[in-house]
């Protein structure tokens, strides 16, 4: 294994990179963050690239490092140099580098485990190479039936709910249904969520008929994502909810206390 410096002009994106959200110019908003970083502190970890035969490379794992210096003007980059490596090899280094990452969109992670399972075609195989979990997986790439306009909210910083709802959502409602059963399921916690979508079996009506019976307390629906999200707080009483939380929190008052200024308002 080589490091050495090398031109950043001689460094292609390739079809390797999972980061497809920083293809083709696209802002990565901590890119500046970064590079400032290795602006200060200077370049700790050489990027993977591999080599071809006019010379030039194809980078493998390191494409947030390697527009951060471009960003930053740098003529050169330190690399980790690799000459033999097949698609598959390519794609799970660049994977394995990025898929642990908080700032990968769940979409991108969704698509490079994809490309892993179509050269395997085994579960336990792709489990082993990364080191993520089957179920993990599996949720990941049920990600890729969803609808489209899902699927573009999933590549920003705060997708409309957790992984596991949304696969479970995929797998349960066709992409044309999709949509207005996440309306329904909107604002609950997760566990909630998954609860409704499981008793619904993909029947839009009766996932409705859910919905309200959640409202009436069927559930544990006091365990919401956030007050603003509270599907059964109606919208004009959110600021007396918030108003009393925050009485409570300066006060002390007992909590028996706040909740009948609230059912009162109510």
């Amino acid at each position: 294994m080589e490091v050495k410096e090398i031109k950043l002009d001689d460094i292609n994106l390739s079809e390797f990179n999972t980061r497809k959200d920083l293809d083709a110019g696209t802002e990565d908003t901590n890119l500046d963050d970064l590079a400032n970083s290795i602006k200060e502190k200077g370049l700790l970890n050489p990027i993977i690239v591999m080599k071809r035969q006019d010379g030039k490379y194809d980078l493998i794992a390191g494409q947030r490092r390697f527009l951060a210096c471009k960003k930053l003007g740098w003529k050169t980059i330190p690399a980790i140099i690799r000459d033999k490596l097949d698609d598959t090899d390519a794609t799970i280094i660049s994977l394995v580098e990025n898929v642990h990452r908080a700032d990968m969109n769940p979409v991108d992670k969704a698509r490079a485990y994809q490309k892993i399972y179509e050269k395997y075609k085994d579960y336990n195989r792709v489990a082993k190479e990364t080191g993520v979990s089957i179920s993990t997986i599996k949720k990941y790439l049920a990600l890729l039936n969803l609808a489209p306009s899902i699927l573009e909210k999933l590549t920003t910083a705060e997708g409309p709910a957790g992984i596991s709802t949304l696969s479970k959502l995929a797998e349960t409602f066709s992409p044309e249904e999709q949509e207005e059963a996440l309306e329904e399921i909107s604002g609950f916690k997760q566990n909630i969520q998954l609860e409704l979508i499981k008793r619904s079996g993909g029947d839009l009506n009766k996932l409705s008929e859910l919905r309200e019976q959640a409202l009436e307390g069927a559930f544990d629906t006091h365990l919401c994502r956030s007050i603003d999200e509270c599907p059964f707080i109606p919208k004009e009483l959110i600021p007396s909810v918030k108003d009393a939380i925050k009485k409570f929190k300066e006060d002390e008052q007992p909590l028996k206390e706040v909740i009948k200024k609230l059912k009162w308002r109510w």
